[in-house]
């Protein structure tokens, strides 16, 4: 049965709580089958028989936002791609010298446009760099996040639908689950 990550976004923030224990009663209730989360932040193994990953994104959307009262985007990767992304993070250079403190992983539902690629890798604000590659974007910051320039916010301009993990967050899941 083909396995399928999937990273909930804006979960368990700004009073939009998503408790996994209860998210994995739903979701094996609702005939997914081995379920798993990884940290309280919308890391979610599923097995299912459906392929798509925009039809597994499509079905949890309308679940989750029947069941939790609001919209959860769900960006979906398969464990190989999971695996892919992060050798890739592990093979990039550092491109502020040795000065990074904090590195992540953006992933976006769709392919950026290849001129908003364009202009975010040309991204130069000091102690901040980004790299789009695929349906990603890596960042490195020599700053803590909160005093960054750079923001999901701003990653997400002109509709484009993400979710950020930390470098961290994303080797363990590709450890555990890629």
């Amino acid at each position: 049965m083909p396995k399928h990550i999937v990273l909930l976004r804006a979960v368990n923030v700004g009073g939009r709580w998503v408790k996994m224990a209860r998210l994995r009663e739903f979701l094996l209730d609702n005939d997914f089958q081995d379920v798993e989360t990884h940290i309280q932040s919308g890391n979610v193994l599923v097995g299912t028989p459906m392929r798509s990953t925009a039809k597994v994104s499509a079905t949890l959307e309308a679940l989750l936002q029947e069941e939790f009262g609001f919209a959860i985007p769900c960006i979906v990767r398969s464990p190989a791609q999971l695996r892919a992304i992060a050798d890739f993070a592990e093979t990039q250079p550092d491109p502020l010298d040795g000065g990074t403190l904090r590195r992540y992983v953006t992933f976006y539902r769709d392919p950026l446009p290849q001129d908003r690629a364009d202009e975010l890798a040309a991204w130069d604000e000091p102690g901040e760099r980004l790299l789009p590659h695929g349906s990603e974007m890596h960042w490195w910051l020599a700053k803590p996040a909160h005093e960054a320039k750079i923001s999901n916010a701003r990653l997400e301009r002109g509709g484009a639908v993400s979710t950020t993990r930390d470098l961290t967050v994303v080797r363990a899941l590709a450890g555990k689950w890629g």
